[in-house]
């Protein structure tokens, strides 16, 4: 409880210089930054390093990088991920610019939809009063970044042969080949508030703070299916009518 205290009163609070206060906006950010990590690490999201958007490049310098700034500086990420206070907070003080990942398919998975069929999946939720756990908003605005949900994890069963990898349904390095719903578990990850984004999309932000339980991805599934289904409908008309209006020739 007083974890979501904090965490709450850390999301109202005056921005800098707003109460004639603390100006220095980089130390501000800093604790900012860091405040959001340690949250959650104590909810046990598992964390991890990741790169940086350099321009609309990456810090990892790979000419040619699929995911700039999104994805883990280890390859022994699903290993490094801690919960551990001390290292988040090493991480964020000595990792000045990097964003962060959270593994997934450890403590929880994440149901990983576009914003516009994200927004329509939660008004349907909240009026079937469906408890919603922690949600993330990530990349562009209205049509073009994605809605995150946060669920507890269907990717450590008893019977280990039941368990099924995220490749099954998609890598994190060919995500935009998946422009519906994509279900995060294990051996994926997704990137955590506030990490920043190539180019001048807005950072990773949190919808609702990850002090929240964790619900049962299932109780969410439909919905979400059913307005990613609606939501592409809409985009392949929206297409067919752009290409029909030009001219065929003759």
């Amino acid at each position: 409880m007083e974890r979501k205290s904090r965490f709450s009163q850390w999301l109202r609070r005056p921005k800098s210089g707003s109460d004639g206060g603390d100006t220095d906006t980089g130390s501000v950010a800093a604790r900012g930054r860091e405040d959001l990590l340690l949250a959650a690490a104590d909810a046990g999201f598992p964390i991890a390093p990741a790169a940086h958007p350099s321009g609309y490049g990456c810090s990892c310098e790979r000419i040619g990088c699929p995911t700039p700034g999104r994805h883990p500086i280890s390859f022994g990420w699903q290993t490094v991920a801690t919960t551990d206070r001390d290292k988040v907070a090493a991480w964020v003080r000595t990792l000045a610019q990097a964003n962060f990942i959270t593994a997934t398919g450890i403590a929880h998975d994440v149901l990983d939809v576009p914003v516009e069929a994200g927004r329509s999946a939660l008004g349907r939720l909240e009026a079937a009063g469906i408890e919603v756990g922690p949600i993330t908003l990530s990349g562009a605005g209205f049509g073009d970044g994605r809605m995150l949900f946060f669920t507890a994890t269907r990717g450590t069963p008893d019977d280990e042969d039941e368990w099924w990898p995220c490749e099954l349904d998609c890598h994190p390095e060919t995500m935009d080949e998946h422009p519906g719903l994509r279900w995060h578990c294990r051996g994926s990850y997704v990137l955590l508030p506030p990490s920043t984004l190539p180019g001048e999309q807005p950072a990773v932000t949190w919808l609702r703070g990850p002090e929240l339980p964790l619900p049962d991805p299932l109780t969410l599934l439909e919905s979400l299916t059913d307005a990613c289904a609606e939501f592409n409908e809409r985009a392949d008309r929206e297409h067919y009518h752009e290409s029909a209006a030009w001219p065929i020739g003759r």
